[in-house]
């Protein structure tokens, strides 16, 4: 819903984010390959409609640094597979439109609310790459040359700078950097990357440098491309659901990582789905008349938030007033140089990684430690999406274990006559030697996974020669499917064995999990299930020959 109650604050906070974002939709529309006009075409677009249907009242959306990255990596290919931009152009932007589509069925599927659960030295590990990839390639243009098609070959040919450089571009590269960080100690009121661009646009254009420049952008407003789409070879439209699910994918984590940022500073709750559906959206719109896609973009938001926006109104203003840089300023913005950009780039790229996470590397632990490298590496010089999906897999797969030797050093298992008084609970104390002496025991401590049945597996070949043995379950909230077919056979194998099985304390999904595969009561009876330890105790007591009979 659109309010004008904050009216002044969204209007400064728009404008401002505006003058943000300008610079670094060329600089990424330049990186992307597909020239500056797409970068800024995204920033309208994306930054348009996000901020009109998405969920975060305050937030900026419009090309990011990990979204151009990806970007750049989809345009190459298709680049590689038709030859030239221009003949590659319908499949690039289809994808890119194919991308919004995932968004908005993401949004539609409600999978917002699982981003939450992305651990943190996958996201640092990311965006720490994200980062390396934008300095990296950004190496050559910072010295006035064509950067390599990849990581690999810039690190390979990272000797021909020292020949090939233009000393003009490089003091252009440095003094744009050099600006970025040292005018904020003058003034923050005005971003320092916009006087960068400004400044040296007009010290380049007044000397006469000799170093390339945007070049012509397109005047007026853009066109839309749905006959293009369309008209395309529709042949193997398989080719663009991968780069198109990458996409949506980045996107998600991208724009709902800066929502929390944006809830954090304005005290509010952003809605995850809405926000997807609104990203998605404003990317097939991007698409369609041949823009970059877009994210959530952190730093934007900030700005916009700091200067007084309020709504998502605030959002509309940021793209509205790019339209206006668009239609009113394109015949200046060919004079913008390229080494100007890539110094943007750089800054860019120093702000992604993440120094917090790097800093504290040493002292967190060891398999954190490691997926965050794995995920860095991965990253820079594999593939995004792969890096993400191996990050997840090892995290996860790290908790598992963790918990599985937490439940582990919980579990308590033994004959009741030679445990430890402090090892028994204590309604396990006061029973007859006779019988202590013939319980074999298992206190389980936490949920029966997979990570824990191996080790459950264990114990029941461990089991010494006795009548009975008791499962305490009052601490087991849950058993997955491992953990179920686990506990089925060490019951199995202990009836095999001929020692009675009593379960005590089952809590309700435990108990339902093994009642739908019949354990309960086909091979464990009814009555030998029990709510408290006391109970199956004092039925022992008066029924104990019945229970150490051999089955």
């Amino acid at each position: 819903m659109i309010t004008f109650k904050h009216l002044t604050g969204d209007l400064y906070g728009g404008v401002t984010a505006a003058i943000v974002a300008l610079p670094l939709a060329l600089a990424f529309g330049v990186q992307s390959g597909m020239g500056a006009i797409a970068g800024l075409y995204g920033a309208i677009a994306v930054g348009f409609f996000a901020a009109l249907f998405g969920g975060t009242e305050t937030q900026i959306s419009g090309p990011t640094g990990p979204m151009t990255v990806v970007s750049s990596a989809v345009i190459a290919a298709e680049i590689a597979t038709y030859g030239s931009v221009e003949a590659a152009f319908p499949t690039i932007i289809a994808t890119f439109v194919l991308a919004g589509a995932f968004l908005v069925l993401m949004g539609v599927l409600r999978i917002g609310q699982y981003i939450r659960y992305m651990p943190y030295p996958v996201v640092s590990g990311f965006m720490t790459g994200i980062g390396l990839i934008i300095i990296i390639l950004q190496i050559f243009p910072f010295f006035g040359m064509k950067s390599p098609p990849s990581i690999i070959d810039t690190f390979a040919n990272i000797g021909d700078i020292f020949n090939g450089m233009n000393p003009q571009a490089l003091m252009l590269s440095a003094g744009t950097l050099a600006i970025i960080y040292l005018f904020p100690r003058i003034t923050k009121k005005v971003p320092s990357t916009l006087v960068a661009l400004f400044a040296l646009t007009i010290v380049s254009v007044l000397l006469g440098m000799d170093v390339s420049i945007i070049g012509d952008i397109p005047k007026g407003l853009p066109e839309v491309h749905i006959d293009t789409i369309l008209g395309m070879d529709w042949h193997h439209p398989m080719a663009m659901v991968i780069p198109a699910l990458t996409l949506a994918a980045l996107g998600a984590i991208d724009s709902l990582l800066t929502s929390v940022v944006a809830d954090n500073m304005t005290k509010t709750q952003h809605d995850s789905n809405k926000e997807l559906i609104g990203q998605g959206i404003g990317n097939m719109a991007a698409g369609f008349i041949g823009g970059l896609p877009g994210a959530g973009a952190t730093m934007r938001t900030v700005v916009n938030i700091r200067s007084g926006g309020k709504t998502r109104l605030s959002g509309m203003i940021h793209a509205v007033i790019l339209l206006m840089i668009l239609v009113g300023a394109g015949v200046y913005a060919k004079l913008i140089p390229l080494p100007v950009l890539a110094g943007i780039l750089i800054s860019v790229g120093i702000g992604i990684i993440d120094y917090k996470g790097l800093k504290h590397i040493m002292h967190v632990p060891r398999a954190d430690a490691a997926v965050m490298v794995i995920v860095i590496i991965l990253t820079v010089f594999v593939d995004l999406l792969q890096a993400v999906a191996v990050g997840l897999v090892l995290a996860a797969l790290l908790f598992m274990k963790q918990m599985a030797d937490l439940a582990e050093s919980k579990a308590v298992s033994g004959v009741l006559s030679e445990l430890q008084d402090t090892e028994l609970y204590p309604d396990e104390v006061d029973i007859p030697e006779e019988i202590k002496s013939q319980i074999h025991i298992h206190q389980f401590d936490g949920p029966i996974f997979f990570g824990f049945a191996d080790h459950l597996k264990t114990m029941t070949k461990e089991h010494p020669e006795v009548s009975v043995v008791i499962f305490r379950m009052e601490k087991v909230p849950t058993i997955d499917q491992s953990g179920m077919y686990a506990i089925e056979d060490a019951v199995l194998e202990l009836e095999r064995r001929g020692v009675n099985v009593v379960m005590v304390g089952l809590q309700k999904q435990p108990e339902d999990m093994l009642r739908n595969i019949r354990l309960i009561p086909d091979v464990i009876e009814e009555e030998h299930c029990f709510a408290t330890f006391k109970e199956a105790i004092e039925t022992m007591k008066k029924h104990w020959d019945k229970f150490s009979s051999q089955q």
